[in-house]
């Protein structure tokens, strides 16, 4: 069995739930299951699920800080 481990380097956080993650190359990672999120469509809005709601990436945007 061969393991390949990638790296990634996280540059933002949600300041309301610091385990969701943003890297350099605009992933979205929770770091609670080590899981990558997609991106959703709804409502004519592009966004996430985070903690079983609904963000669009406009309110994201806002709620991101830089990780220190």
């Amino acid at each position: 069995m061969i393991t390949i481990s990638v790296n990634y380097t996280c540059k933002y956080r949600l300041s309301f739930a610091h385990h969701y993650i943003w890297t350099i190359c605009g992933k979205c990672y929770n770091m609670k299951s080590g899981r990558l999120l997609k991106q959703v469509y709804k409502n004519g809005s592009i966004g996430y699920v985070i903690n079983s709601k609904f963000y669009s990436l406009k309110k994201l945007r806002e709620q991101l800080e830089k990780i220190p």
